[in-house]
């Protein structure tokens, strides 16, 4: 399944708000619509949200005919802006934005068609190379998966959250599909329950055990029950491993490290910021704070009580055990580990 694909200037994606209930695809041509899909998390996931932004370039220009390259700059520019204004701390999205704004510069002096061919050729290469990142993800990963395995897991990182089957979700897929017998632990992730409604529902479409836990029933189970490894994905990784992911993924690593459980995230390339180089500087999305107190249409909290709902947390690399990406498994210590496969800003496909 796609969650979001290009089709004859258009854009067909997976509404992930109706899930699990069900399974409603949109279709526009419109940047606006695109862009509060994006504000709305209909369409999420930090993979996903550098193929949305490539896609949303496409959708800002492609009505642009004049053969002037400073006002086909100045609308891509005003595309890109809208979709930057959109979420703040996917590292992806700003990825492929740059990509895009990369291939805009070298063939500006072009015919208006040309442009915007070369910018069609990128953002579909865009996708294509995030679905073969994943399918690498998940074979280096499937590696430090045990048989049979215990997993837990947070949010959701499968097909829904990326361009192909998923990173740390593709790492629990492809071991299964090696024969492996695997069962996840979901975690629910409030307040807007990817783990229950997408993880869960991704999982048992493929055919692979799930049990959803509220979130603060993690360490009773990492007690209780035969936890072999988490696995999460990444929003943003900074240059010394530190990880903004799902807010809750802090407790998480802090509660497997005190189990003596591994802790693993997996995450392209284009996650990783080697601009920061700790996560102090990542940026932190703030939510609507009706997603708590009214989450799903019913009030949970008291008319006038103030609301704190960061939409992710940062996790010291100090609780990470390896990072799998698709140039492989990196250990610490990670400012040399990420430095030496990621160097230089280099494509993730070469």
């Amino acid at each position: 399944m796609k969650s979001i694909e290009w089709i004859h200037g258009r854009v067909r994606f997976i509404d992930q708000t109706r899930l699990p209930a069900e399974e409603v695809f949109v279709e526009t041509e419109s940047l606006d619509v695109l862009a509060e899909a994006i504000r709305t998390l209909k369409v999420r996931g930090a993979p996903a949200l550098g193929v949305a932004a490539a896609y949303a370039i496409l959708l800002g220009t492609q009505h642009f005919q004049e053969e002037d390259p400073q006002k086909f700059s100045a609308e891509f520019e005003r595309s890109a802006a809208i979709i930057a204004q959109t979420r703040p701390t996917a590292k992806n999205l700003f990825w492929a934005l740059e990509r895009m704004r990369s291939v805009c510069r070298l063939k500006i002096t072009d015919k208006t068609a040309e442009i915007k061919k070369a910018l069609l050729a990128e953002a579909i290469a865009i996708h294509r190379e995030d679905a073969e990142m994943c399918a690498a993800i998940g074979t280096h990963g499937a590696s430090l998966v045990p048989d049979p395995a215990v997993i837990l897991t947070h949010c959701n990182t499968g097909s829904l959250a990326t361009g192909g089957e998923g990173t740390a979700q593709a790492v629990i897929t492809t071991a299964a599909a090696q024969g492996k017998k695997i069962s996840v632990y979901a975690d629910e992730t409030r307040p807007l329950l990817q783990g229950a409604r997408l993880t869960a529902w991704e999982l048992q479409k493929r055919g692979i055990k799930v049990t959803v836990i509220v979130d603060n029933t993690a360490a009773f189970v990492m007690a209780r029950k035969k936890i072999d490894l988490v696995i999460v994905g990444a929003d943003r990784i900074a240059a010394n491993g530190d990880i903004a992911n799902k807010v809750g993924t802090y407790s998480v690593a802090i509660l497997a490290k005190e189990h003596g459980i591994p802790f693993y995230v997996a995450a392209p390339g284009s996650t990783i910021d080697l601009g920061l180089p700790d996560g102090s500087s990542i940026p932190i999305e703030e939510r609507d704070p009706r997603e708590v107190t009214e989450g799903f249409g019913v009030r949970t909290v008291p008319v006038g009580v103030e609301v704190y709902s960061p939409a992710f947390d940062v996790t010291p690399h100090s609780y990470v055990t390896a990072i799998v990406t698709e140039k492989g498994i990196l250990y610490p210590p990670f400012e040399n580990t990420i430095a030496s496969a990621f160097r230089n800003g280099e494509r993730s496909i070469a």
